[in-house]
């Protein structure tokens, strides 16, 4: 069996520069490398750290209305040192979609509807290899 490295996330958006602008000021991510094409428009974005997890937004150019996520599970997961700051940066940007009290986390949304898990340093690390 060949070794597979892990290497981005993806997400089609409506908006690129309202998500651009969301995962930059939500999660710290900036762009790093965009690539387009005649009907679609690629933008990979990363953390300050450089690890190795990329998101890659995907939007298609002749799209005319906003996308239908659905109701499931798909999401990123995004671990934070300071998660009282984190809570209050995303609480005044209004994208707080669930909170779980009692395991010590929560969900935003991105502009167009993607769920994002945000856990504390703590927490996040027993799932570390």
């Amino acid at each position: 069996m060949p070794n597979f490295k892990f290497d981005h996330s993806n997400f089609t958006v409506f908006d690129m520069d309202r998500s651009l602008k969301f995962y930059e000021e939500a999660l710290g991510l900036t762009e790093f490398a965009r690539l387009e094409t005649k009907s679609y428009l690629f933008v990979y974005l990363g953390d300050p750290y450089r690890s190795d997890h990329v998101l890659e937004l995907q939007q298609i150019k002749n799209r005319q209305k906003p996308y239908t996520i659905g109701d499931n599970l798909s999401h990123l997961a995004f671990i934070v040192d300071d998660f009282e700051t984190a809570y209050q940066t995303h609480k005044k940007l209004n994208c707080i979609l669930k909170e779980h009290k009692e395991a010590g986390l929560y969900w935003i949304t991105d502009p167009d509807g993607y769920l994002i898990e945000i856990v504390p340093k703590e927490w996040g690390e027993g799932f570390r290899y």
